[in-house]
């Protein structure tokens, strides 16, 4: 099954995490008053990046050999120990008033929360060096709190 998501989409199901991530959650607890909910791992941030992949000027799309340098050589050296691109399709209204329909990527970052203003610099750098590489308007970027276990 290959899920896809739009940008519209995407952010319906971001606000609909949000949302969910406030409201109080009820877990059983034992006798000595532990949860029952088992919390494992260390807590982490994971960033989401959507990058689209038509060219605003009308100019040739980015190609999947495009994006993969892009990865190599602006995302891999920032974050060595793993990432991860899924390939999509996505939609979003752009500054004239257009909807766009364009292939698009994913991009996965985890990092700990310790690392979170030098990692954020770097994802930030990204985020602009796309842009500017690709003549894109903007990088969707989504941030969450996560408890991650290798």
């Amino acid at each position: 099954m290959n899920l896809q998501l739009t940008r519209t989409q995407a952010a319906f199901a971001v606000a609909g995490l949000l949302l969910a991530v406030g409201t109080p959650t009820a877990y059983a607890t034992f006798d000595d008053g532990t949860s029952a909910a088992p919390q494992r791992g260390e807590p982490y941030i994971e960033t989401q990046l959507f990058f689209g992949t038509a060219r605003p000027d009308g100019g040739p799309a980015v190609t999947d050999k495009q994006f993969m340098a892009f990865i190599d050589k602006e995302v891999t050296p920032g974050f060595p120990n793993g990432l991860t691109v899924q390939s999509g399709r996505g939609q979003w209204k752009d500054m004239s008033g257009t909807i766009e329909k364009e292939r698009s990527y994913e991009l996965i970052l985890l990092y700990p929360v310790t690392e979170a203003g030098p990692s954020d610099r770097k994802i930030e750098e990204i985020r602009r060096d796309y842009e500017k590489a690709f003549g894109q308007e903007s990088v969707g970027r989504v941030d969450d709190r996560a408890q991650v276990d290798f």
